[in-house]
């Protein structure tokens, strides 16, 4: 009986090795698209929950970005302002996604609403943003991010 149990154990991986591969090939492939979508989505929440560490796998070392006042950072500023973010947000929602892609560089678009308390009141400030992203070592990183304020300061 000894002697079995070793080979069932072997038996028994074997087959959960090919249920595993079997279910991971029936789930839906997620476009570069989404992956993108999903990756902004990321950026906007880890910047709110000063998630620095999720903000510098993302950000390519040489990343440049033009903020809505027209000021310019690179990623040690963007990651300095999400580590020192601590203004009350309600939420921030993103919408109208544009995302098109050239081979191992894309651009996403889309705008961001965001509401929060300020000076004491209920405010809501609208960006359009412009993102620049390029495939290297296997995964998407942003080069370049641009907004601009869609309604009065």
């Amino acid at each position: 009986m000894r002697r079995r149990w070793p080979r069932y154990l072997l038996c028994c991986a074997l087959a959960s090795v090919c249920l595993v591969g079997a279910s991971a090939s029936q789930l839906p492939e997620v476009s570069v698209e989404e992956h993108l979508i999903a990756l902004e989505r990321g950026w906007n929440e880890a910047f709110y929950a000063r998630d620095v560490e999720f903000l510098e796998s993302i950000l390519a070392d040489d990343f440049i970005v033009t903020y809505d006042d027209g000021a310019r950072g690179d990623k040690a500023r963007e990651l300095e302002l999400s580590a020192s973010f601590n203004q009350r947000v309600i939420s921030a929602t993103q919408e109208d996604f544009i995302v098109q892609v050239h081979g191992e560089t894309a651009v996403v678009w889309f705008t961001l609403r965001v509401v929060g308390i300020r000076r004491g009141e209920e405010a809501e400030i609208a960006l359009r943003y412009t993102d620049v992203w390029v495939m290297r070592d296997g995964r998407w990183q942003c080069v370049a991010s641009q907004s601009t304020r869609l309604n009065p300061r």
